[in-house]
């Protein structure tokens, strides 16, 4: 598990559907560095998946539900 770029965000977000803009991603990249830094240690163990294009979704209230 390694820290996602915005580069990487911004693809993922475009696959989701909901498009981020460039702030967006580099938002999401540096909020999301510190959880992606902190769970290193424990990477593969944990049941669950830090999807950051997900942040959007949720925020846009698309979450499928």
């Amino acid at each position: 598990m390694t820290k996602p770029s915005a580069k990487q965000i911004k693809v993922l977000s475009e696959v989701t559907g909901l498009p981020a803009s460039d702030e967006v991603a580099e938002r999401i990249a540096v909020s999301m560095g510190p959880a992606f830094e902190n769970f290193a240690a424990i990477a593969g163990t944990l049941p669950l998946d830090l999807e950051p294009a997900t942040y959007i979704a949720v925020q846009n209230g698309k979450t499928g539900k």
